[in-house]
């Protein structure tokens, strides 16, 4: 009988813990991110300032427990066109994953537009943190989304590899 009780409370325990690890990766560590503090912008070829880019229709959320959290999508008059020939390309940059009750981002279908050539990502800006960029994808129909890519000073930072003279001065601790 001791057994029965004690394997039942194991059961339960691993349901709860299970339970609240699902909770905090999908929903707690998550803030929406207000439309009126978004700042949407991208890196003009020749430059390294970023500008403001006009949008409308934010939507957008964060955490502060992980610097590739930060998922964003909106609206634009800004054609694929004419963002190809003024702002700088983001090679191989590839949507993260957003949890499913963020409708608006859908990874999968944002990177096959993507390889189907019907949108591009730009550099938004780079090191918005040590080692990440931020990049925005732009469609031939007018939708923007917005995500964070680890760069090669991230990556190398992250592998422990030397990072070199072309990173900027990782900040202490």
């Amino acid at each position: 009988m001791t057994g029965k009780i004690l394997a039942a409370l194991i059961l339960v325990v691993a349901i709860v813990a299970g339970g609240a690890m699902y909770y905090l990766q999908v929903y707690a560590f998550y803030d929406e991110v207000p439309e009126d503090e978004a700042q949407i912008s991208l890196t003009p070829m020749g430059s390294d300032a970023p500008e403001p880019l006009p949008f409308e229709g934010f939507e957008g959320i964060d955490a502060g427990s992980s610097p590739i959290r930060y998922r964003a999508c909106f609206r634009t008059d800004l054609t694929l066109e004419e963002a190809a020939q003024s702002y700088k390309l983001y090679p191989d940059a590839v949507p993260r994953v957003a949890p499913g009750w963020f409708s608006c981002f859908d990874a999968e279908e944002i990177g096959q537009m993507i390889e189907d050539g019907r949108a591009d990502v730009f550099l938004s800006e780079r090191n918005i943190e040590f080692g990440i960029d931020r990049v925005v994808a732009i469609t031939e129909d007018g939708f923007g989304y917005v995500w964070h890519e680890i760069n090669e000073c991230g990556d190398k930072s992250y592998d422990g590899t030397p990072l070199g003279e072309d990173c900027p001065a990782q900040p202490a601790g």
